[in-house]
């Protein structure tokens, strides 16, 4: 056999692969944007779930009498107010945020307790120990201390769950939709092998997000109705994506032009 002829390579066990087109969006991409976006929708679906309980505490307690002008078997469903006397205040940190704690003697009422407080006013910045207070609760759970005419909220004020759900339920749904959707958008432009970057249409979306999120929240927290929130969390969802659609369509016109 002749020194120069040449000699038979064994083939590659791995075929040749292309390499991926700059600005090609990754398939990593498309399914980081699936399972985000189904965490979150997931994790929304779970606090609607938890949601009938809290709305209907948050009910009864709009509902609740006094208990000086309840009926005997109304008692324990009724808004009670006892006095009590200040002990002492402290502040705490929870996931780094300022909680603010009163301990308050109920005397013959109560034995020695703690409660923590919304905020820092307009009361609890103006206790001093010794301080005479009024306890409000209903059903055993202590939902604000008055002192003269001020009157301040603790943290487990029924019904604030139930606001709190809706609010972060709504807003995970929401971005949640918009992950998937950008899945699906991410997908079409991989089929197409779409390589430029759009950069004006994905910072327009992202905006449309927190508007439609902040409307939702908005309306969750300003109102305890739960069928006008839904209604205008929906409405400004329609109206934000209504703008965003004809938004993109101008872009798109610009490009084309």
């Amino acid at each position: 056999m002749s020194e120069n002829a040449p000699v038979n390579q064994s083939p590659s066990p791995h075929p040749h692969q292309h390499p991926q087109s700059p600005g090609l969006p990754s398939l990593k991409g498309v399914i980081f944007a699936s399972v985000v976006g189904s965490v979150l929708v997931l994790a929304a679906a779970v606090l609607f779930a938890l949601l009938p309980g809290a709305l209907s505490e948050a009910r009864d307690f709009r509902a609740a009498r006094p208990c000086s002008e309840a009926s005997a078997p109304e008692k324990g469903d009724c808004l009670a107010e006892w006095p009590a006397t200040v002990v002492s205040t402290e502040t705490g940190r929870s996931n780094k945020t300022v909680t603010n704690w009163v301990t308050l003697d109920g005397e013959a009422e109560e034995p020695p307790f703690r409660v923590r407080m919304r905020g820092r006013g307009p009361v609890w910045e103006k206790l001093t120990p010794g301080d005479r207070v009024t306890v409000l609760s209903w059903r055993d759970v202590v939902w604000a201390v008055q002192a003269g005419e001020l009157r301040q909220d603790t943290i487990d004020e029924p019904g604030r769950h139930a606001t709190v759900r809706l609010a972060v339920g709504l807003a995970l749904l929401i971005v949640g939709t918009v992950f998937l959707r950008g899945a699906g958008w991410l997908h079409r432009r991989r089929a197409i092998r779409a390589t430029d970057t759009p950069t004006a249409q994905v910072v327009v979306v992202m905006v449309a997000t927190l508007l439609a999120s902040g409307i939702a929240v908005t309306a969750a927290v300003a109102t305890d109705a739960l069928w006008l929130v839904l209604l205008v969390g929906a409405a400004g969802c329609a109206t934000v994506w209504t703008a965003t659609a004809l938004l993109l369509r101008g872009f798109a016109r610009r490009q084309e032009a």
